[in-house]
């Protein structure tokens, strides 16, 4: 029976550190993603570190991805920028994908 134990505990354990890792890409992502918009809208080092983090903070506001890419979209066209949902989408992916990049590189 220690067996079974044993594997249960390691499958437990395997799906707590792929949680974690989700988590900690989806955040580091709506970072860069926040950085990429601050630079579109021409902000300050110090206003895209602050607007970074307010678009971490909109990603806890309801499941998935919607609150974060309205937040971004509507910012950046009250800021005047030319962009649209696909370009924001595409900025989530790309910002996804280096994110996961990241913190791979840092294990």
């Amino acid at each position: 029976m220690t067996t079974f134990d044993d594997r249960e505990r390691a499958f437990e354990a395997k799906y707590a550190r792929d949680e974690d890792m989700a988590f900690r890409v989806t955040a580091r992502r709506n970072r860069l993603v926040g950085q990429w918009a601050a630079a579109k809208m021409n902000l300050t080092p110090e206003e895209t570190d602050a607007y970074a983090k307010a678009v971490v903070q909109a990603d806890f506001e309801e499941a998935g991805d919607e609150d974060v890419i309205r937040k971004l979209l509507g910012d950046l066209l009250a800021a005047g920028v030319e962009v649209d949902d696909a370009t924001v989408r595409r900025a989530l992916q790309e910002q996804s994908a280096e994110a996961r990049r990241q913190l791979m590189e840092s294990e």
